[in-house]
């Protein structure tokens, strides 16, 4: 803190910086050669005749004082203060922050603008010239109730209200996702129905399937077995009629022709099954085309099961399939409207 205070005592009052080449006015006030070079630049620009010596209002005393025609340079310089300054400098202060763009000039002024401590040379003639400015400590204190007004601010009723915001958003949050929960489980409900549906209708048409499988392997399976077993005969009565050719016994050898003439006369009145071209009637697949495929899923429920028969083809045959097609159209029509 007193280095601090002693600082202040080296600080032109003009430009805020450690005083350079100290000039004392006569009132007894120091300033910067060029501190005062540019109050004097300003004055006579004012001036439309230059006189034999040049007035000058002190900034600290506002006393009127009078410069030789030679100007600033005439003033004399404050040795003592001089000598103070270029031993400071010559001194290593870590406790004292000094400018980074003007060098080893501290950092006393605060900017009111960007707010963070300046130098003189950054108000004169650097990027902060023309900015309000203020004392550090004076501008501590100023703002030093800020905090409590500003949580005033985060306590009254425009934010009371974020608190409120937030639980109704939590509220709608959990309701919309109970929502998406039901319709989560509508949704399985609702195809484990559908499942079970269409399940029931795959068992009821590959059992109709099975049944009429059944009744083909009932009536084909005896006509293919008489059909081997006279194939068989016929196997039979070729070999034995080779083996009569090589019988060297008159009486034996007409024996056996005898034998196989009366087999081959029992096997030729043996009466061959009349077979007559069939087919399986629904067909199942054409089914689905013409129902299945344009029936509504709310509405397969209502299909009917066909019974499906072996039947001969012919005349008889497309009359049943005309019937069917109307049947399946009707059905269709029922399950649709």
């Amino acid at each position: 803190m007193e280095m601090h205070h002693f600082e202040e005592e080296l600080t032109c009052s003009i430009c805020y910086s450690i005083f350079e080449d100290p000039r004392v006015l006569p009132c007894s006030h120091t300033f910067c050669r060029n501190c005062l070079e540019s109050i004097l630049q300003l004055s006579s620009n004012f001036s439309i005749w230059r006189p034999l010596r040049l007035p000058l209002k002190c900034p600290n005393c506002r006393s009127i004082v009078e410069i030789p025609p030679s100007g600033t340079e005439s003033l004399p310089i404050n040795f003592a203060l001089k000598a103070i300054i270029d031993k400071y400098q010559q001194e290593d202060h870590p406790d004292v922050s000094t400018c980074s763009e003007h060098y080893r000039q501290p950092l006393n002024v605060y900017c009111l603008l960007d707010r963070k401590l300046v130098c003189g040379h950054c108000l004169t003639i650097g990027k902060h010239y023309g900015h309000p400015i203020d004392d550090l400590q004076s501008a501590y204190m100023k703002e030093k109730e800020t905090p409590g007004k500003l949580l005033e601010q985060l306590t009254d009723e425009h934010w009371t209200n974020v608190c409120f915001l937030i639980e109704k958003l939590e509220e709608q949050k959990s309701h919309c996702e109970n929502i998406v929960q039901d319709d989560k489980k509508a949704v399985l409900q609702y195809f484990k129905k559908l499942n079970d549906t269409l399940e029931h209708k795959k068992q009821a048409l590959l059992a109709a399937l099975d049944e009429v499988n059944a009744h083909i392997s009932e009536e084909y399976a005896p006509l293919v077995e008489n059909m081997k077993r006279i194939r068989e005969e016929q196997l039979d009565l070729m070999s034995l009629n080779s083996s009569v050719q090589e019988e060297e016994s008159p009486l034996l050898f007409l024996e056996k022709v005898d034998d196989v003439r009366q087999r081959i006369k029992a096997l030729k009145q043996k009466q061959l099954p009349d077979i007559k071209p069939a087919e399986v009637y629904p067909r199942i697949g054409q089914l689905l085309k013409d129902v299945w495929s344009k029936t509504e899923i709310g509405q397969i429920n209502k299909i009917l099961t066909p019974k499906i028969k072996l039947i001969s083809k012919g005349k008889k045959v497309m009359e049943i399939s005309s019937q069917h097609k109307e049947e399946s159209n009707q059905l269709y029509s029922e399950v649709c409207f």
